[in-house]
């Protein structure tokens, strides 16, 4: 006798579907499951095989074997409570501050909730650290064609207060001020930091440290667009093949 017919009625119950929903998950016709639910009917090999297959199911198990609910929620198809029983990899999720919100963030970037509500990224880093997101809006990060544009994405790790004196001069940073979200490099002098942006038409800002709310490290960068790593390349080849062309006119 085949447990067929039960088994799958079991799973329907299970995964809450309709004899129809089941029926078109493998081109049945509803009547055609109906036959095989009552055992007025038996299913051709290819269909027992689909259905195993979706569900991860022994097709042994599924012909011979009247399944319990138990034991059909330890199979790992789309039925399942299987996922609750793997080891997930953790991403961090960092929110992200893009052109729209900044007004918002400046105001209220210390309200939890608020933050919360930000749109955010997830990405495979340390979800035990805290990173904000920024959306670059700007042209003041570009030095002869190349550098960060508009709609580049940056995630900088959060800077105790302390710590800031103590980064290295040119460190891509976010820094929080009374009235605005600045992405600059960092320069420091005695009790103040000078942010510094990389195209050359753009004043420095200077501000005292107390005046910093919030300093963000970049540690990671997404652009937009790919960037052309074949010009320094082209460079390099280029001052060594003069080098070259030296030494062998010295030899010569």
């Amino acid at each position: 006798m085949s447990f067929f017919g039960k088994n799958i009625k079991k799973i329907r119950s299970v995964k809450s579907l309709s004899q129809q929903s089941f029926a078109e998950l493998f081109d049945l016709k509803r009547g055609t499951l109906g036959a095989y639910e009552e055992g007025r009917s038996e299913p051709k090999i290819d269909t027992i095989i689909k259905i195993a297959n979706h569900f991860s199911i022994q097709i042994d198990d599924l012909l011979t074997n009247e399944l319990t609910v138990n034991e059909l929620l330890k199979f790992k198809g789309d039925l399942t409570t299987y996922a609750q029983d793997v080891k997930r990899e953790q991403f961090a999720v960092i929110p992200c501050v893009t052109e729209s919100t900044i007004s918002e963030y400046i105001m209220l970037y210390n309200k939890e909730s608020y933050i919360k509500e930000l749109p955010t990224l997830q990405v495979p880093i340390n979800p035990s650290k805290i990173f904000r997101g920024y959306t670059v809006s700007n042209l003041e990060m570009t030095n002869h064609d190349k550098g960060f544009y508009p709609k580049d994405v940056v995630i900088g790790e959060k800077v105790p207060v302390d710590v800031i004196k103590k980064l290295n001069n040119g460190t891509l940073v976010l820094a929080l001020t009374e009235s605005n979200l600045i992405f600059r490099r960092l320069y420091s002098t005695k009790g103040n930091v000078i942010l510094r942006a990389d195209h050359k038409n753009i004043e420095d800002e200077e501000y005292p440290i107390s005046e910093i709310k919030e300093m963000w490290r970049v540690r990671y960068v997404f652009c937009k667009r790919i960037p052309d790593f074949a010009d320094g390349m082209e460079d390099k080849l280029l001052m060594i093949e003069q080098e070259l062309m030296k030494m062998k006119e010295k030899l010569g």
